[in-house]
């Protein structure tokens, strides 16, 4: 049960830091590389690409940082 927790909540932090990664640089991604180079696979695919690491990065090391804190025990 516990571990299923850990899991819960790191797939959750995943989650809510994806999609405010999404929101905030979204319009920003959009106008640097212009509507019709936007429009192609190639770009959203490394835009999406770096949003997945930037995204597993950071939870990995919050789920770090709850288990410093002694606020999760695995």
């Amino acid at each position: 049960m516990e571990k299923t927790l850990i899991i819960l909540i790191a797939i959750c932090l995943f989650v809510v830091i994806t999609f405010l990664y999404w929101r905030l640089t979204r319009t920003y991604a959009e106008k640097e590389y212009g509507k019709n180079m936007w429009k192609q696979w190639g770009t959203q695919t490394f835009y999406w690409q770096g949003a997945l690491y930037f995204s597993g990065g950071l939870t990995v090391a919050l789920i770090f940082e709850l288990k410093s804190a002694s606020i999760l025990i695995f």
